[in-house]
């Protein structure tokens, strides 16, 4: 049978791979400025730019990094490896312009509206529900495209690369869609379906997963494609790599529990959580170690390419994260990592070792054969190797001082059983690591400008190859495999076999966790003290959210003798019930805020609103004066009472009518008070609404009224 003659496109992957870059540079930076911020508050400017404070300008960071960089990055693979591996161009090309363009309209879309203060305040998932159906549209695109290109492909057998590509791409659509489930109250505000200890699950089950099958298993893929090319020697072990996939992609959607150990979720999804995650090390580690020994013979080609530098440094930050990972699930680890800076670091070990490594290195490598030329200089390609090593030391060594010091001056107390330490203590003796990791930040970014600038020249250098001629003989429809061949090579020749087993190991998991904990009532005991938000406290709520306060503030109290100590009564799974999205939060830069209700008067808060260092002295929280400036939406209380009623809230039927009247009511009691303290402020100032909010935190809690 003859050959058949095609060609490859590489403009696709090119355009993924600038796109990639860019975003990169865009994403890190932010990451600086949001690091510099928590180290000298000052660069908040919160007073002349709210929309740039801490609150909002984090999000975008993680958003950009994760969907921007590493989404373009995974992209760019996909679209180099996959036709490539099928000996067949991409399905339609059509598709493929509409998936790009898509893609890039949708992180301006996030950008930007995360930076207004739009956002459903659910880490990794804060984009609102009309870019959230923007986000399926695309992936299906994407989807269709990926299966039409294996449908057709000339290659009998999919490579262990595609294997990590449809598990993502199956895995990603079901998070998504579970996840996004949400009442939309106007076009860019919604509630969360779920309330309190379930959508905590949810979302952690998400968030857990979006680190595995966004950040983790496509690049895989990736290692799997791009790190036998450059070292020019086949993967170490066939059968090791079957191994890694199946149990990698089984254990790891069980993890999620794991974030929130020692919090109001149920023991039994803890440690379920738990015990998965400890699991997780054999695969993981099976998947690095596969890495590392297809460069067995190669180490003296490792020592004069920074490509393969690249790659070896990025492989062992895998492995690295996932023991870390798994020991961080064990209660008495997490006891100090959660909520503290060891889990910033230990993220970033994955983020700028993992995924940013592995991305340099493959754009090093594909670069100068997209534009058919060398690389400009392999001595820059290594100082930018050295420089973001340097970066990554600099800023998770102290991150992980932060976190151990932190822990040990927070559990102090004095022989009289008093708390030796302020949480104000606590802050300003971790400011100096901040700035460290501010500057390894820095160092890491500059590593990467230097990339910018050898792959710039590069490109201007060579010529670009738009259109690459490839020829391989048909698919033989007629096709009996050899008695001997292995059993997994059935399901290698069948993609929607792999998809249908793929989606159906990843389900499992799932449906253990969250179907006993949406369906077994005695899984979240009410509390009938507890009571809904007032209007006023709802909006308050919501301008909490918008600000990002839960970047920086848990609601979750541990049952551990000096957080109790410290801010009150441990938390019931009961008081969160009619919390549309919950608050945990998963990072405490400032103390928690579960029972801060009544803890300070009105005028603190208010005070303390506008200048956080006149109440706290060395607080690093920005100011929000726009919060005194800014009147309360009012003509957006009817809609969500009434979408909370939809969500079960138990709104009296028609209380949509008299809301606003409520609200004025509670709001002027507040601005008549403040007046008591001669404090002149408008009742419909959006401050009243957070003074509301805040004043009611852990108010509910009455232990003797807990019933099942």
């Amino acid at each position: 049978m003859g050959l058949e003659k095609f060609y490859y496109d590489n403009k696709i992957p090119k355009l993924f791979a600038i796109a990639c870059i860019f975003w990169g540079v865009v994403g890190m930076l932010l990451g600086v400025i949001a690091a510099f911020q928590l180290a000298f508050p000052v660069f908040n400017f919160s007073e002349y730019f709210p929309h740039l404070a801490f609150g909002r300008l984090r999000p975008v960071h993680t958003n950009a990094v994760i969907f921007a960089f590493v989404g373009n990055g995974i992209f760019t693979a996909v679209y180099y490896s996959l036709p490539r591996l099928l000996k067949t161009p991409m399905w339609n090309n059509t598709l493929s312009k509409i998936h790009f363009w898509g893609w890039q309209f949708i992180i301006v879309c996030a950008a930007v509206t995360l930076l207004m203060g739009f956002t459903t305040g659910k880490e990794y998932a804060e984009l609102e529900w009309p870019i959230d159906l923007l986000i399926t549209l695309i992936w299906v695109v994407f989807g269709v495209n990926m299966f039409g290109t294996i449908l057709t492909r000339r290659e009998r057998h999919l490579y262990v690369a595609i294997w990590f590509f449809i598990a993502s791409w199956v895995t990603v659509a079901m998070l998504h869609i579970v996840n996004s489930m949400e009442i939309p109250v106007s076009f860019m505000k919604s509630y969360s379906m779920y309330a309190g200890v379930q959508d905590a699950l949810v979302q952690w089950w998400y968030g857990h997963n979006a680190v595995a099958f966004f950040l983790t298993t496509p690049y895989l893929g990736l290692m799997y494609y791009f790190l036998p090319k450059a070292a020019g020697r086949p993967v170490y072990s066939y059968r090791l790599s079957i191994v890694h996939f199946w149990s990698l992609i089984f254990l790891y959607i069980w993890a999620g529990p794991h974030h929130l150990l020692y919090t109001a979720l149920p023991d039994w999804a803890q440690s379920l959580g738990t015990v998965f995650s400890i699991m997780l090390i054999l695969p993981s580690w099976g998947g690095m170690l596969n890495g590392l020994f297809t460069l067995r013979g190669a180490w003296d080609k490792v020592r004069e390419d920074p490509v393969l530098k690249f790659f070896v440094v990025a492989v062992t930050a895998y492995g690295m994260s996932t023991f870390e990972g798994p020991m961080m699930s064990l209660k008495n680890v997490n006891a100090i990592s959660h909520y503290s800076d060891w889990t910033v670091a230990h993220v970033h070990i994955g983020a700028l070792g993992w995924n940013g490594f592995l991305t340099f290195g493959m754009m090093y490598w594909l670069i100068p054969r997209l534009f058919s030329t060398k690389l400009h200089s392999v001595k820059l390609a290594s100082t930018h190797f050295w420089i973001g090593t340097l970066g990554i030391i600099l800023y998770a060594i102290p991150m992980y001082w932060s976190a151990f010091r932190s822990y040990f001056m927070m559990k102090a107390f004095t022989p009289e059983g008093q708390l030796q330490y302020q949480f104000i203590d606590v802050v300003q003796t971790v400011v100096p690591f901040y700035i460290i990791r501010a500057i390894g930040g820095t160092i890491y970014l500059a590593g990467v400008i230097i990339m910018v600038y050898n792959l710039i020249k590069t490109a201007k250098a060579g010529t670009f190859l738009a259109k690459e001629e490839a020829e391989a003989a048909p698919l033989v429809k007629e096709y009996r495999a050899p008695a001997n061949s292995f059993w997994h090579s059935i399901i290698e020749r069948k993609p929607l076999l792999l998809l249908t087993l793929s989606l159906v190991v990843v389900g499992i998991g799932g449906l253990v966790e969250l179907i006993p904990t949406f369906l077994v009532k005695e899984n979240i005991p009410t509390i009938s003290s507890v009571k809904p938000y007032t209007p006023l406290e709802l909006q308050g709520r919501d301008i909490y959210i918008r600000e990002g306060c839960y970047n920086c503030h848990s609601q979750m109290i541990r049952p551990f003798r000096y957080e109790v100590k410290r801010y009150g009564e441990y938390s019931k799974a009961g008081e969160f019930v009619y919390d549309h999205p919950f608050q945990w939060g998963s990072k405490r830069t400032g103390p928690d805020l579960a029972r801060i209700g009544g803890k300070y008067g009105d005028s603190w808060h208010f005070n303390h609103m506008l200048d956080p260092t006149s109440m706290a002295p060395g607080s690093i929280m920005p100011p929000y004066p726009s919060l005194f400036e800014k009147d309360i939406d009012k003509g957006s209380t009817n809609s969500k009472i009434h979408a909370m009623r939809k969500l079960g809230v138990p709104y009296p039927e028609g209380y949509e009518a008299i809301a606003n009247d409520d609200l004025d009511k509670q709001a002027r009691g507040i601005a008549d008070g403040l007046k008591e303290n001669k404090i002149e402020i408008m009742a419909d100032k959006e401050i009243i609404a957070i003074i509301a909010y805040l004043q009611r935190l852990g108010k509910d809690i009455k232990l003797e009224g807990q019933k099942k």
